[in-house]
């Protein structure tokens, strides 16, 4: 396929699902990292008097300009995806009140926190909410659990992150976490992909959190509270941490170093996923990502990441959901990329025997 300069960082071979494996992961660490800038772990700048609005560049735009035939591969390629369109889902099942499901970002621009049309009701209505974790409403209980088992986090065995860097890759990510404002010292003990969490998401994120901005679920969550409704979740951050420890540190460190050579390129693959998340159309992340590389096969590991990360969690999540779902009337959110695929809780929650269809 022939690349516009604008695609030359992606001539390297680094693969699509490489790319989406980082954002998934930084997606997936948001709730935690949320609690570490808040907690003083880790304090990004902070541009003062600035407007922080995440900005880049739709490189699904620049596609359609400049390859009108590999934009409509992707087209194609989305078009096949289950339940690849849509984030607000109703669900039904005779004598019951329905139940919604709404696909979310982990993020904290203020066009994400809108929610789809009817979301807003279908919450107020809701006799009960449901979120990935529930955790995310008491940020000092979390800490205090996940800093009684550090190896979640954190290097327990003496290492360093400097234990797996040449001299070359170091200097690179000492640079790009200055640039979130993060200095090397602090992070050092660090597990690899919460650095890559950190690097992944954009600056202006990273600072709406760090001044307090929740992010959608929590801000769902909160909602809740206040409106004295019951909040349960479907896993807990231990469960979610311990998933991304599962998978080898250097699988993580490969993937830290290739999203440092990236640089401000991540944050255009992250605008793009945010547009393609709140226009609905989030079964053409994969497809994007394969559009913009010319490399179309599958990084090493991927699969295995995506089994512990997405799958297993998937359906965790959906066998935990059963038991509040059969009494009708829940709110339920979660990732949105947990939504999608014959493994995604669409799919899964109709094995159930529900009636779940996408509001228009």
């Amino acid at each position: 396929m022939n690349t516009h300069p604008a695609f030359d960082i992606f001539r390297s071979p680094r693969r699509p699902s490489d790319i989406a494996l980082w954002l998934i992961a930084a997606l997936h660490a948001a709730a935690f990292l949320s609690f570490l800038l808040v907690m003083g772990f880790a304090q990004p700048a902070r541009a003062q008097g600035q407007d922080m609005a995440c900005r880049g560049t739709n490189v699904l735009t620049q596609l359609k300009a400049q390859n009108p035939a590999a934009y409509a591969r992707v087209e194609a390629e989305a078009a096949k995806v289950e339940n690849g369109k849509g984030l607000f889902w109703k669900i039904d099942k005779p004598g019951l009140a329905p139940s919604y499901l709404l696909g979310t970002m982990h993020v904290t621009d203020p066009r994400v926190l809108a929610m789809p049309n009817g979301a807003v009701e279908a919450k107020s209505s809701a006799k009960v909410i449901v979120v990935e974790s529930d955790e995310i409403l008491n940020e000092q209980q979390a800490m205090a659990k996940m800093l009684a088992k550090p190896a979640l986090t954190m290097m327990t065995d003496g290492k360093t992150i400097q234990s797996y860097l040449s001299a070359g890759d170091l200097a690179k990510l000492e640079a790009g976490l200055k640039t979130r404002g993060i200095p090397l010292a602090a992070v050092s003990r660090m597990q690899p992909w919460m650095l890559s969490s950190f690097i992944a998401l954009p600056a202006c994120e990273l600072t709406r959190k760090a001044q307090g901005a929740s992010f959608l679920d929590k801000q769902i969550a909160e909602d809740a509270v206040r409106a004295d409704k019951p909040v349960k979740g479907l896993e807990t951050m231990e469960e979610q941490l311990s998933a991304m420890a599962s998978i080898p540190t250097d699988f993580h460190i490969k993937s830290l170093m290739e999203m440092i050579t990236l640089g401000d390129r991540m944050d255009d693959v992250m605008f793009t996923m945010t547009e393609l998340y709140l226009s609905g159309d989030v079964g053409m992340t994969m497809p994007m990502l394969k559009a913009v590389s010319p490399d179309g096969a599958d990084g090493e590991g991927y699969a295995e990441f995506e089994e512990r990360i997405v799958t297993k969690r998937n359906h965790r999540m959906a066998e935990r959901a059963a038991p509040i779902l059969k009494d009708g009337g829940a709110f339920v959110a979660v990732g949105a990329l947990h939504l999608v695929g014959p493994d995604g809780l669409v799919s899964l929650l109709r094995q159930q025997g529900f009636a779940v269809t996408r509001v228009e």
